[in-house]
Formats: structure tokens, C-alpha cells, sequence
């Protein structure tokens, strides 16, 4: 599209010292509500970068995590790197990190300091445990805060714990960032004029998303069922060709499963009165379930099922590329990477009807707009020469 107005965040300055996944792709979210994200590295580059990767020439996850900024390689640790971020610090709204706690400090960045440059400035800091407290200064992954906090157990069980996988944590506190730093932004604006320090964390991440179960009344013992149960037939079952996941949540969905799949006398099976009584007979309804799954395949059931038994093919995510439904939805776009060429990725998980903004662009390659950004800021084309050649500026 073209002459598109702009996004909800346009002109709106975010500074990113983010390296792996949350914090990265928190800063993707606001840039791709319009802010001018400038990806800031050190001379050992987002260590996303160096991650496995069956693409040529770069890491998918950080292709994946990075879309819509511009790359800066600084060196924060020379006296000159420094100055440079603190002259961009002035003229920031939003600066983000995922040091450990003690780590700004020593670098010369911690808000504090930054504050006096720019009483406006929103900082963002994105730790594994919190800024205090005997594990604060960990670094924080998305596995090891699974385990910690009792996601894995959920998962699989206390015999058999079970890593959610996917980055879940990690993607889930990068969307609490955005919408931490866009609450800040709206009360500075609308209100008080200044920032603020903003303090996020994987456990906090990891306990939030876990609601739900994360209540224990005065009166519970240990042990008691902190999951609300879904009745031992609702999920993954094999058919004929493929995997389906069905939900029978409620006994209307139960009622319309036995209807399609020819069991109308389930229906009115004591043992299926209730999603309890389904739970407690798990056992012995099962194998009817599955015989009766067994005689079409996962997709043949998903189009018989349509909209009266919530339900979906197992699918990988490669179909989704070219999902009818994705692409009505336009969440796939082309983009072209300097070093991969073109290659689809996910669009903007968010469509404004009025602020849409523009099309997202690629991941930036390391440093790819270091002397744009610096002479935007100021430096002339010798002074950019000097940081190069003293690797200030990579």
C-alpha cells in the first residue's frame, strides 16, 4: 500500500540494547505501531544472531524477532560509545534493555543517570528476575523460568514435567513490554509530562500467565486441583490420516460431536451427563471416541464438524503460509533481506483501521545503518570514519 497515514506511534523514538527474545521482539511490537526503532548492538551482536539455523546466512528467530528497525553496531564500554548513546538518550521517548540489574550502572546507562539527560525519557528494564531479591542478579531464559515456576509440571506433570515450547514466556513478556511502554507513554502525555522506569521480568511474565491457577485460598491444602479440568475427551486424537483436536467443552458440543459422528445414544449415556461424568468415565468413552474418529481423516472430520464442535486439523505451522484464512487475514507479507533475499514472515498482529502505518520492512543485517543513524545525529562523515577505525562504531 502507499500513502498510508501513519501508525499510532509515529514519531516516537524507542532505543533497543535488547539481545535474545523478549526484549527484541517487545521493540518489533512498537515498531510495528509506528515507532523509529533503533536496534543497538554491541561488538559481539544480538546474540539471537549466532543462534542454529537451517537459513543461509542468517538466524530465523532473529529475522523472525527483528522486523521494522534500523541497526546501530556501538561499543558502550569505550568512552565515545557512550557519549553517542547518551546524545540519542536526549532526544529518545522510550529505551529498552535486558541487562542484568547491575549491569546499566556500570555501563553508564542505568535511568538514574539517563533520567537527568531526559526527564521525559520511558525506560524500560527487562530482567530474569526482578531488580531485587536473591536471584535478581540471574540471567533469566525462557526455559529455566518454565521449570521454576511450575509451567513445566502443568505441562506434563510432577512425573513427567513438559517444556512448553515455542518461546511462549519470551513472547508473552515481549507483549506486556509494548503494552507497558504504551500505557507510560499515554499517561506522559496526557498527564505528567515525564517517564518513567518501567520494571518487567520473566518470572513476573511467568506467574501472569498462569492466572488462572495462580489462586490459593486460606483453606486449600497443597495438593488441591489448581486446573480447571477439560473433561478427558476433549483433545488430540488420531483419525483415519492426521491428527484433530476437538473441544467438548460444554454438553451442547457434546451433544452435536455424538450427533456427527453417528453416536446419538451418547447423548443420553449416564456416564456422559455432565463434562465431570465425561472426565470420570474417560477411560471407557474414549475408545468409542476413537473408533468412531478412525473411519475419516483429521480433515474430512474438521469440514463435518464446521462450526458445531470446536475443533482443527493438526496442522504444521509450513500449511499456515498459505492457509486460506491467513491470507484473508493478510497476515503473511513478502520482505527483502540483504543477505537472504526475499522471504515471507508475519505481518503486524495488530490491524488499524485508521492508523495503519507502513508496511513493515526486514530484519536490518548487524549494523547495516550505523552511519545514517549517526549522521542523523549529528556526526559528520569524518567523525563516523574515527569511530570506525577505533571500533567505536562497527
Amino acid at each position: 500500500m502507499t500513502n498510508q497515514a501513519a501508525g499510532p506511534l509515529d514519531g516516537v523514538k524507542v532505543l533497543d540494547l535488547c539481545s535474545y527474545l523478549a526484549g527484541p521482539y517487545g521493540c518489533t511490537l512498537l515498531a510495528d505501531l509506528g515507532a523509529d526503532v533503533i536496534k543497538i548492538e554491541s561488538p559481539q551482536g544480538d546474540m539471537l544472531r549466532q543462534f542454529p539455523s537451517s537459513l543461509a546466512g542468517e538466524s530465523r528467530f532473529f529475522l523472525g524477532t527483528n522486523r521494522g528497525k534500523r541497526a546501530l553496531a556501538l561499543d558502550l564500554k569505550q568512552p565515545e560509545g557512550l557519549t553517542v548513546l547518551h546524545r540519542m538518550v536526549a532526544h529518545a521517548d522510550v529505551l529498552v534493555e535486558n541487562f542484568r540489574p547491575t549491569v546499566p550502572a556500570r555501563l553508564g546507562i542505568d535511568y538514574p543517570r539517563l533520567r537527568m539527560l531526559n526527564p521525559r525519557l520511558i525506560y524500560v528494564g527487562l530482567t530474569g528476575y526482578g531488580d531485587q531479591g536473591p536471584l535478581s542478579d540471574k540471567g533469566g531464559f525462557d526455559q529455566v523460568l518454565q521449570c521454576l515456576s511450575g509451567m513445566a509440571v502443568f505441562q506434563g506433570g510432577a512425573d513427567r514435567p513438559q517444556l512448553v515450547l515455542g518461546s511462549v514466556l519470551d513472547y508473552f513478556t515481549s507483549a506486556l513490554l509494548a503494552y507497558g511502554v504504551a500505557a507510560a507513554l499515554f499517561r506522559r502525555e496526557r498527564s505528567s509530562g515525564t517517564g518513567q522506569y518501567l520494571s518487567l521480568s520473566l518470572l513476573r511474565s511467568a506467574l501472569t500467565i498462569q492466572a488462572g491457577r495462580f489462586v490459593w485460598a486460606e483453606n486449600e491444602d497443597r495438593d488441591v486441583a489448581r486446573d480447571s479440568g477439560t473433561g478427558g475427551l476433549t483433545g488430540i486424537h488420531p483419525t483415519k490420516k492426521g491428527a484433530l483436536y476437538i473441544s467438548v467443552h460444554s454438553n451442547h458440543f457434546f451433544a452435536a460431536l455424538c450427533e456427527l459422528i453417528s453416536r446419538p445414544e451418547l447423548i443420553s449415556d449416564p456416564r456422559c451427563a455432565t463434562m465431570r461424568s465425561r472426565a470420570v468415565h474417560a477411560a471407557e468413552l474414549l475408545p468409542e471416541l476413537r473408533a468412531a474418529l478412525a473411519t475419516r481423516t483429521a480433515l474430512e472430520w474438521e469440514e463435518i464438524f464446521g462450526e458445531r464442535v470446536p475443533c482443527a486439523a493438526v496442522r504444521a505451522i509450513e500449511d499456515m503460509f498459505d492457509h486460506p484464512q491467513t491470507l484473508a487475514e493478510e497476515l503473511v507479507t513478502t520482505l527483502n533481506h540483504p543477505v537472504v533475499g526475499n522471504y515471507r514472515t508475519m505481518t503486524k498482529p495488530i490491524k488499524f483501521s485508521d492508523t495503519p502505518g507502513s508496511a513493515p520492512t526486514a530484519s536490518p543485517t548487524y549494523g547495516q545503518h550505523s552511519d545514517e543513524i549517526l549522521a542523523a545525529y549529528g556526526y559528520s562523515t569524518t567523525e563516523i570514519a574515527s569511530f570506525r577505525e577505533r571500533g567505536v562504531v562497527r
